[in-house]
């Protein structure tokens, strides 16, 4: 069964940092181009943070310099690490294949605010 269990959201105050981590049962994420995703209630999922195969990496204006994937193959672990947080990045947060896969963990979620 695959599975991907997001952790290390919560409540910081703006300027703040996070670091979010996913694990995966079943996928090898050294086999497959995987991302972050956010979604806020009502709105559709974004990608935030992608990286290929190779370690490229890609995000949109958004996010640009302020978060940074990466993933440490032999825990099978992938990270986004995000500093300077503002209250518009309040969401959950989710870690997928990059394009998704046909299901999604829980998402952890991220809420910046004083």
């Amino acid at each position: 069964q695959w599975q991907l269990a997001e952790s290390g959201g919560g409540l910081v105050q703006p300027g703040g940092s996070l670091r979010l981590s996913c694990k995966a049962s079943g996928i090898s994420f050294r086999n497959n181009p995987m991302g972050w995703y956010r979604q806020v209630r009502g709105k559709q999922r974004e990608l935030v943070a992608g990286i290929t195969l190779t370690g490229m990496t890609n995000y949109p204006d958004s996010v640009k310099g302020r978060f940074t994937i990466s993933r440490d193959s032999a825990k099978n672990t992938l990270y986004l690490q995000m500093n300077s947080l503002q209250p518009e990045d309040t969401a959950v947060y989710y870690c997928n294949g990059n394009p998704a896969f046909d299901f999604w963990g829980q998402g952890t979620q991220v809420t910046v605010s004083s």
